[in-house]
């Protein structure tokens, strides 16, 4: 919406937001089987790393061969309301193809919404998805917002602000290092960094899954 996709910092900040995912899913994998059985389950592990290479190269195989040849073939028969249609079933398609693998449901639609974006039509679909992607934006952020309790934020005001300084600044801080370990110059870095601090989605999923095992607070997920 500001305009920053074509600047050089946003290329790597994608990139990093999808191997936070990737990470996440690992760590969930490892985190839980010690927290469910107290030792370290190597084969959840190993089968978790499986999918997650078969889950990529299903995406790759589909971004570099099929997607692209499908829609360079059935272009005389697509208009705008049959291509966004298409575009729709297939990012939500990945959605629940992920969802069943265990990853996020925000993970199944960049890839696919990567893979659209290699194809002939790729600024119709952008244009055609622009009033869906206000409509459910509008929705999500409004229902999250519903969900906050003032009192729980007064009850546990220590918490939060030790957690929401360890997410601005924590984030803030390891980006712009590993950007400048990774080789970046100082100013893309530090865009980088300051670009991510926030809280991403998988943090509300890692939390539900600590309140079902019972390692962690109730208290922490409404925080």
């Amino acid at each position: 919406e500001q305009g920053l996709k074509d600047k050089s910092f946003a290329g790597a900040v994608m990139g990093i937001l999808i191997i936070e995912d990737i990470v996440a899913v690992l760590l969930m994998v490892i985190l839980s089987t010690i927290a469910a059985s107290n030792q370290f389950a190597g084969s959840a592990l190993i089968m978790a790393v499986v999918k997650l290479v078969f889950f990529l190269g299903l995406w790759f195989l589909g971004g570099i061969l099929i997607i692209p040849s499908l829609f360079r073939w059935a272009t005389k028969w697509l208009n705008d309301e049959t291509l966004l249609i298409m575009s729709l079933g297939l990012c939500l398609g990945m959605v629940i193809l992920a969802t069943q693998f265990g990853f996020s449901a925000a993970l199944g639609a960049f890839l696919m919404g990567s893979v659209l974006a290699e194809t002939p039509q790729a600024e119709t679909i952008e244009h055609q998805m622009q009033p869906v992607k206000n409509l459910f934006g509008a929705i999500f952020f409004v229902s999250v917002g519903m969900l906050i309790d003032f009192s729980v934020l007064w009850e546990y005001k220590l918490p939060v602000l030790l957690i929401t300084l360890a997410v601005v600044f924590g984030k803030t801080i390891f980006v712009t290092v590993g950007s400048l370990i990774a080789g970046q110059p100082l100013k893309q870095s530090l865009q980088a960094g300051m670009s991510m601090s926030q809280i991403g989605e998988f943090s509300f999923i890692i939390a539900t899954l600590g309140v079902s095992l019972n390692v962690t607070e109730k208290f922490l997920y409404p925080i």
